[in-house]
């Protein structure tokens, strides 16, 4: 029986870079090749497409290819694809021909101009996070190729990572979210104390401001005043043109409790047990999550029966709601107060993915190890898209 043959894709120009190697490094290590035969593949910072020993070295956090050794027409130089000191290459969109060609086990017959050996694959995996991987430019790309890739699709990607857009089918779908206000970066520039007096008439300090379009806490601060406010904008304001600004949940010393789910599925999926982050710093920041010490994951989270059904029941449709497929994580914000309100916070349709990432320990958790995760979500990969090859396109 063939091997089903695996891009592993990781890097990437988005901020999140490094947490995308450490993902990918997981999975290259926990992925069963028994099953699978692997290609990993790199996107280094400036976008640059690696394949083979460029890719190992990406991994290991070293420079791919060397830029003293790099001439103008060199092949290492092409955006579309590496080519390997074997003479392989990886072809995806757009390539030097007229028409764009999917990854084909056949492909050098379909593209002469090719090198004389190209490898194909059946599944990418894109382990990406953030901006380009996990917004749907990429997930665009794999559509074009008509290739089969782990994770949700154009549009359950850039809903999952625009908070404001993310925020409106919450809504939509009638579930609980906390009080928000959104503006661009250029009517904060124009007019600063308009869009103070917005904030403070419709929300209450604390308050969370965040770019839009970003993920694992990047850009995120919190501001207690006004005084922090201004540079909370700054900085959301540096990484995206469209800032949202939270009300925080609960106030005064006690904190929100931040609970997350696993969802797994295409059409029918399933939740995992409720998890809950306790970060070591003020909220759980990029700083908390990677760099430094403190943060505590209680898995399964001590709530009662009838809250983890709710928020289980929650993530799933915050999960439809966005149209998603194979993997995400949803994150809620639970009152600390007497009230014990829980609001949909976000969804993050490429979690970490890390052996001790939260989304693979709460499928541990549900009865689903971490290699057992990497199949399944191959096997929803191919799933969905045998189910899209049934799709008409003209009459």
């Amino acid at each position: 029986m063939k091997k089903i043959r695996v891009g592993i894709l990781f890097g990437g120009r988005s901020g999140e870079h490094e947490v995308s190697l450490l993902s990918a490094a997981s999975v290259l290590k926990a992925i069963d090749r028994t099953k699978y035969e692997v290609i990993p593949v790199g996107i280094t910072r400036q976008g640059q497409w690696v394949t083979a020993a460029h890719a190992e070295r990406l991994l290991a956090g070293e420079t791919p290819i060397p830029e003293k050794h790099l001439r103008a027409g060199d092949p290492e130089t092409t955006m579309a694809a590496a080519v390997l000191r074997r003479g392989e290459s990886v072809i995806v969109p757009p390539v030097p021909s007229e028409a764009l060609v999917p990854f084909e086990r056949d492909a050098r017959s379909v593209v002469p101009s090719s090198p004389d050996h190209v490898l194909s694959v059946d599944v990418v995996f894109p382990v990406l996070h953030g901006t380009f991987g996990e917004d749907g430019t990429i997930q665009g790309l794999f559509e074009l190729a008509g290739i089969a890739y782990v994770g949700s699709g154009v549009l359950g990607s850039a809903t999952g990572m625009d908070k404001d857009i993310m925020k409106r089918l919450f809504a939509s779908a009638k579930l609980p979210i906390v009080k928000h206000l959104t503006f661009l970066r250029g009517e904060w520039e124009k007019s600063p104390k308009k869009i103070q007096a917005r904030i403070e008439g419709g929300l209450q300090y604390p308050v969370f401001v965040k770019p839009a379009n970003l993920g694992s806490s990047v850009g995120i601060s919190k501001a207690h005043s006004r005084t922090e406010l201004g540079p909370a904008i700054g900085l959301a304001a540096q990484f995206d043109r469209k800032i949202v600004v939270e009300q925080g949940v609960g106030g005064g010393r006690k904190k929100a409790r931040e609970l997350e789910v696993a969802v797994l599925g295409n059409d029918a999926p399933e939740a995992s047990v409720v998890g809950e982050v306790v970060p070591g710093k003020e909220f759980y920041d990029y700083e908390a999550k990677y760099l430094s010490e403190g943060s505590n994951l209680i898995v399964p989270a001590k709530l009662t029966k009838a809250q983890t059904r709710q928020v289980r029941e929650m993530a799933i449709r915050a999960f439809q709601a966005c149209d998603c497929a194979g993997l995400a994580r949803v994150d809620f914000l639970m009152d600390p107060g007497k009230s014990g309100r829980i609001f949909v916070n976000e969804i993050n349709t490429l979690p970490g993915f890390t052996s001790i990432s939260m989304y693979p320990r709460l499928w541990a958790a549900s009865g689903v190890a971490y290699p057992q995760l990497i199949d399944r979500l191959i096997q929803l990969a191919l799933e969905r898209r045998a189910d899209q090859d049934r799709n008409k396109y003209s009459l």
